[in-house]
């Protein structure tokens, strides 16, 4: 193999690794987002699940080894979801598991004497 060939799969090779590095950081963050989806509806739900069923099955629109196709799709729920978000805050509805959200008084564990 000649020294052009090695540079080119080298290349390759980093290129590879950089674009399934990027996959994993978002199907992380896709996760991530999984406690905020009993505010977000059906659609905010769809949008997960299908981001992390077409990220996880092996029929995908580009093979396997070029994770741009998983990319696109976790990174296009991420978009959704947050949109979901932002909307959610600006109607003033306050979202399940939310930092600053107010306790519902049945999910409260009440102490018994």
């Amino acid at each position: 193999m000649s020294r052009q060939a090695w540079v080119l799969v080298v290349i390759a090779g980093i290129l590879a690794i950089a674009t399934l590095v990027g996959a994993v950081v978002l199907a992380v963050r896709v996760v991530r987002t999984r406690r905020l989806l009993t505010g977000l509806g059906a659609g905010g739900k769809v949008a997960f699940y299908g981001a992390l069923i077409y990220t996880i099955f092996p029929v995908d629109v580009l093979p396997d080894p070029i994770y741009l196709d998983d990319m696109g799709v976790l990174a296009a729920a991420l978009i959704y979801l947050t949109r979901l978000v932002q909307k959610r805050r600006a109607a003033g509805g306050q979202l399940a598991d939310q930092p600053d959200a107010k306790p519902d008084r049945d999910r409260v564990d009440r102490r018994v004497p």
